[in-house]
């Protein structure tokens, strides 16, 4: 079965960069949709960014639209969030989700439900 591990998350101030790692276990990524959400403290888990398979279309939420970018490296069985520009409004547990089935033609972040598989999140954190 599929799992991942999400790692890279840590405590920078407002401006600086992270990059996220979701190692994935039991299962290739290839034919899997991937997205990245996060979820703060009293609040639902929030959408960040999604790729599909074979074509690696992206999707990004406009909070994070042209400061995040979702990679992965199937060869590598991982995905990656770069996070540039780091806000208070950023801070969070991010989640790395998988989705299989049918390829679509862009994949949503609207909606964490569709994504069957999760790792535990790593946390990120940042101040002014």
């Amino acid at each position: 079965q599929l799992q991942f591990v999400e790692s890279g998350g840590g405590l920078v101030r407002t401006g600086e960069s992270l990059r996220l790692s979701c190692a994935a276990s039991g299962a290739g990524l290839e034919h899997y949709t991937i997205g990245w959400f996060r979820q703060a403290p009293g609040k639902e888990r929030e959408g960040v960014a999604c790729i599909i398979p074979l074509l690696y279309t992206t999707t990004y939420a406009d909070s994070v639209k042209g400061r995040f970018t979702i990679s992965r490296d199937n060869a590598k069985n991982m995905a990656f969030l770069q996070m540039n520009s780091l806000k208070p409004g950023d801070k969070g547990v991010y989640y790395c989700g998988g989705l299989g089935g049918p390829i679509p033609h862009t994949c949503a972040i609207d909606g964490y439900g569709r994504y069957g598989y999760w790792g535990q999140g790593t946390q990120v954190t940042v101040f002014s």
